[in-house]
C-alpha cells in the first residue's frame, strides 16, 4: 500500500495538500506529513506537517483535554528558554512557507502562541531541536505503541 493510500487510512478521509511523509513511526508507517502551503482547489493551507499515527493523534487530543491548550502557553511565557524555542519554530516555519508568513498551526505574527498541541507535536518530530514540541511529546508515554504499529494494511 503507498503512503498517501496510508494516510487515508489514518484519517479516515483523503488528505488535504499531501505533499510527502515526514516522518514514519518505528514501524515504517505515516506519522507525519508535510502539506504544500495550498490545497488542490488553491486554498491556503497552513499546517506544514500534519500528524496522523492514530496512537499519537489520540495521546495528544487526551493531553489536550486534560488542560494542554492552556497549560502549554502558559509554560511558554512563564519559561523563557520555552517561550524562545516558541517563537523559533514560528519563525522557521515563515522561512519554510514564505508565501503563507504563519507560524506553526498557522499561528499569526501577533498571536505568539499554541493553537494545536498536536501541529506543535508533529513540527517537533518533523523538525529536532525544538524544544517546547519535544516538551510536549514528553507527556505521551509510551511514544509508540509498543504492540507494534497501531494502523492496518
Amino acid at each position: 500500500m503507498d503512503d498517501l493510500a496510508l494516510v487515508e487510512r489514518q484519517l479516515g478521509r483523503r488528505p488535504r495538500a499531501f505533499r510527502r511523509v515526514a516522518v514514519r513511526c518505528p514501524y515504517g508507517r505515516p506519522a507525519v506529513t508535510e502539506q504544500a502551503p495550498y490545497d488542490e482547489s488553491g486554498d491556503p493551507f497552513p499546517t506544514t506537517y500534519y500528524l496522523t499515527c492514530p496512537h499519537l493523534v489520540a495521546a495528544l487530543a487526551r493531553v489536550e483535554a486534560a488542560g494542554g491548550v492552556e497549560r502549554w502557553p502558559r509554560a511558554a511565557a512563564d519559561d523563557p528558554e520555552l517561550g524562545a524555542s516558541l517563537e523559533r519554530a514560528h519563525e522557521e516555519q515563515r522561512a519554510l512557507r514564505p508565501e503563507l508568513d504563519l507560524g506553526v498551526a498557522g499561528a499569526g505574527r501577533s498571536a505568539g502562541g499554541l493553537k494545536c498541541l498536536h501541529a506543535h507535536a508533529a513540527f517537533a518530530l518533523a523538525r529536532p531541536g525544538y524544544l517546547l514540541g519535544e516538551r510536549i511529546l514528553a507527556e505521551i508515554e509510551p511514544l509508540w505503541p509498543a504492540r507494534g504499529c497501531c494502523t492496518p494494511g
